[in-house]
C-alpha cells in the first residue's frame, strides 16, 4: 500500500514539474512576442502596403522602435487623421532599409522603455512561487501517508456518544423476550452499584444470535440509547487484514478506547468473520485471523471485575464460532433474536408505519397475518414497496390495494408478462383453481387467493393463510397437504389427459417428495415404524428400497385423492375457472363463498405459504 502511494506521489510530481516547463515557455512566448497590428485598423498599415507607398512617394519619415519592432510612418499629402501609420516589421528589414535609403525617406530610432525584462522577472517569480507550493503540497501528502502507514494498526471502530444512536428500545418491536434479558445490561450500566452491592457480576459479553434482518444491531444500539453511554460499532471483517498482526493491534487498541472512555459499550457485528474455530484455515495457528481472535479472547478474558465496559456481538452462524469465544468469562449469555411471531410483525408495524401516510382503512393486523416468516427488515421493505406503489400511483396515502401488491412483490417477484387468451392460459387457470379447491375439500390452511397473473418464475399462484399458532403438524395435515400440492396436476390429466401435461407441477413435485420423505425417515409416519432413518444414508440398500416405496405410495394417495376431488366437482371445477380467467385474481373470501354455496361446506379464517403452479 506505502509502495503504490509512493509511486503515484511521483507521477504526481513529474506532472506538475511538466506543467512548469510548459508554463516557462509559454511565458516567454507570450511576453516576448511583439504586439501584433491589428488587422483593418485606420492608423496601421501592412508591410506590403509600407512598400507600395514608398514607391509612390509618400513616405516621408520612418521612425523605428528596436524594443517593439514596431516603425511609425509619416505620409505626406495626406489628411491629418492618415497623416502617422504603424507598421509591424520583421526580423530582417534589410531590403526595406535599402528602398528608405533610395528614395531619401529620413530613417529615425526612438527607443521606447523595454518591459520584457520585468515582466519576465515577475513571471519567474511568480513560477517559482507555484512550484514551492505544489511541492510543499507534495511533501505534506507524503507526511501524512506515512502516517496512514503508522496508523495501519488503529482500530476502525465507530465511535458514538449518547445522543447520536438516535434508537431506544421504543424503536424495537416484535422482539420482547431480547428486550427483557438486555434490560438488566442497561441498568447495569445506569447503576452498577445495584448490582456490586449484592455480589453479582454483569455478564461481559452478550451474544445476540438470528436470521439477517431480526433486530440484532438495532437492539445494541437500542441498549447504548437508552443507558445513554458511547458505542462502540464495528465489523468483524474489518479486522482481518492481508498483513499479519493488523488485526490484533486494531483488537488491542479498540479495546484501550473502550477502557478510556467506560462505561461503554462495544459492538461486534458479524463477529463470525474473525471469531471462527481455529485449527481450519491454512497456516494453522499463524494466520491473521486466528491471530485477531487470541487477541480478542485474551482482551475479552482480561476484564476487571465489573470495569464497565460491556461486549455484545452479532452473528446468524453461532455453530461456526469457537469454543473459547463462547465460554463463561467471554460471552457469557447467548440471546436468541426469533423471528417475529403475529404479535410481534404488528408491533413492528406500528413502529415502522409512524412516518408514513396510511389510509384509515389498512388493517395492520390482516397484514400482519399475511406475513409469517418476515423479519423486521422485510417489514419495513415491504411498507417501502407499498410507500413506492403509492406516489407511482399519485396516491395521497397508502391502501391496502398498494400493501397488498408490496406482498406481492416482496414473496413472489415482479410482474411478469401477461398470458394471451389460449390454452396455455386455461391450462394454468385450471392448475391453481387445482390446488385450491382441494385444498378447500381436504380441510387445508384457508385460501387468501388464487391468481393467474404471472409473478417472478410463476404462472400463476393458490396463496394460503398458515396458522403459525397450531406450532405442530398431524400425519393427517401432512396428506392433506400432499393431496392439495398435487391438485394442480390431478386438474390437468383430468381437464387435458396424461399427453398434455406440462412441467409446471415440477416445484409441486420436488415439495410433496420432501414431505413424503420427511415423513418417512424423520416423523416415523409410515409402515417402517418409529424409526429416524438419517438423511447420510447409513442404512442398508434393502432399507433405501423400503423408503422409497414408502415415499412412492404416500404421493400416490394424495395423488389419487387430488384426482377423485377434481372428477366428483368437474362442474365446479369449470365454474370457478371460468370466473378466474375472467377476474385473474379471485380473493379467498370470495373463493370460500363459492364453495359454500356449491357444496354446504363451512370453513373459517385462519393465517405466507405459497403453493405455485405453472
Amino acid at each position: 500500500m506505502h509502495n503504490s502511494s509512493h509511486i503515484k506521489s511521483k507521477r504526481f510530481s513529474k506532472s506538475l514539474w511538466r506543467l512548469a516547463a510548459g508554463l516557462l515557455i509559454a511565458q516567454g512566448v507570450v511576453w516576448n512576442s511583439p504586439v501584433l497590428a491589428k488587422p483593418n485598423d485606420p492608423k496601421t498599415i501592412t508591410y506590403g502596403e509600407l512598400f507600395k507607398e514608398i514607391d509612390r512617394g509618400t513616405v516621408s519619415k520612418l521612425e523605428l522602435d528596436p524594443a517593439t519592432k514596431v516603425a511609425k510612418v509619416t505620409l505626406s499629402g495626406a489628411t491629418p487623421e492618415n497623416k502617422s501609420k504603424e507598421v509591424l516589421l520583421l526580423e530582417d528589414n534589410s531590403e526595406l532599409f535599402n528602398k528608405l535609403n533610395t528614395k531619401g525617406v529620413e530613417i529615425s530610432v526612438q527607443r521606447s522603455a523595454d518591459k520584457t525584462a520585468i515582466f519576465g522577472l515577475l513571471g519567474n517569480i511568480l513560477l517559482l512561487v507555484f512550484v514551492i507550493t505544489v511541492l510543499s503540497a507534495i511533501i505534506r501528502r507524503s507526511g501524512a501517508g506515512g502516517g496512514q502507514a503508522m496508523s495501519f494498526g488503529k482500530s476502525r471502530a465507530r465511535f458514538q456518544m449518547q445522543a447520536k444512536t438516535g434508537v431506544m428500545f421504543d424503536d424495537v418491536a416484535g422482539i420482547e423476550e431480547a428486550k427483557e434479558e438486555l434490560q438488566e445490561i442497561v441498568t447495569f450500566l445506569q447503576q452498577p452499584e445495584r448490582f456490586t452491592s449484592v455480589g453479582a457480576k454483569i455478564p461481559k459479553g452478550v451474544l445476540l444470535v438470528g436470521s439477517p434482518g431480526t433486530g440484532k444491531t438495532l437492539m445494541a444500539k437500542a441498549i447504548a440509547g437508552e443507558a445513554g453511554v458511547p458505542f462502540f460499532s464495528i465489523s468483524g471483517s474489518e479486522f482481518v487484514e492481508m498483513f499479519v498482526g493488523v488485526g490484533a493491534s486494531r483488537v488491542r487498541d479498540l479495546f484501550k478506547k473502550a477502557k478510556e472512555n467506560a462505561p461503554c459499550l462495544v459492538f461486534f457485528d458479524e463477529i463470525d468473520a474473525v471469531g471462527r474455530q481455529r485449527g481450519v484455515g491454512i497456516g494453522g495457528g499463524n494466520d491473521e485471523r486466528e491471530q485477531t481472535l487470541n487477541q480478542l479472547l485474551t482482551e475479552m478474558d482480561g476484564f476487571e471485575g465489573n470495569n464497565g465496559v460491556i461486549v455484545i456481538a452479532a452473528t446468524n452462524r453461532a455453530d461456526v464460532l469457537d469454543a473459547a469465544l463462547l465460554r463463561p468469562g467471554r460471552f457469557d449469555r447467548q440471546v436468541k433474536v426469533e423471528l417475529p411471531d403475529c404479535k410481534g410483525r404488528l408491533a413492528i408495524l406500528n413502529v415502522h408505519i409512524r412516518d408514513k401516510k396510511v389510509d384509515p382503512a389498512v388493517s395492520l393486523d390482516l397484514i400482519a397475518r399475511r406475513t409469517t416468516g418476515f423479519s423486521g427488515a422485510d417489514l419495513a421493505n415491504l411498507l417501502n414497496e407499498a410507500a413506492i406503489f403509492t406516489a407511482r400511483r399519485h396516491k395521497e396515502a397508502m391502501t391496502m390495494a398498494e400493501i397488498n401488491d408490496a406482498i406481492d412483490r416482496v414473496v413472489m417477484g415482479m410482474e411478469g408478462r401477461f398470458i394471451p387468451d389460449g390454452k396455455a392460459r386455461r391450462l394454468v387457470a385450471y392448475h391453481e383453481i387445482g390446488h385450491a379447491l382441494v385444498g378447500a375439500i381436504m380441510g387445508c390452511n384457508p385460501l387468501q387467493k388464487v391468481t393467474i397473473l404471472p409473478r417472478g418464475g410463476s404462472k400463476g399462484a393458490a396463496w394460503y393463510l398458515p396458522n403459525e399458532e397450531e406450532g405442530l403438524t398431524s400425519r393427517a395435515e401432512f396428506l392433506a397437504d400432499i393431496a392439495m400440492t398435487m391438485g394442480g396436476r390431478a386438474a390437468e390429466e383430468v381437464i387435458f389427459g396424461d399427453s398434455e401435461v406440462t412441467w409446471g407441477a415440477s416445484s409441486d413435485i420436488e415439495s410433496v417428495t420432501n414431505t413424503a420423505r420427511n415423513m418417512v425417515t424423520q416423523y416415523g409416519m409410515s409402515s417402517l415404524g418409529k424409526l429416524s432413518l438419517g438423511s447420510n444414508g447409513d442404512y442398508s440398500e434393502e432399507v433405501a428400497a423400503k423408503i422409497d416405496r414408502e415415499i412412492r405410495a404416500l404421493i400416490q394417495s394424495g395423488h389419487r385423492k387430488a384426482v377423485e376431488i377434481i372428477n366428483s366437482n368437474r362442474e365446479l371445477v369449470n365454474l370457478l375457472t371460468d370466473l378466474l380467467l375472467d377476474k385473474e385474481t379471485i380473493e379467498g373470501e370470495e373463493f370460500r363463498q363459492i364453495i359454500d354455496r356449491e357444496t354446504g361446506r363451512k370453513e373459517t379464517l385462519q393465517p405466507i405459504r405459497v403453493r405455485s403452479g405453472s
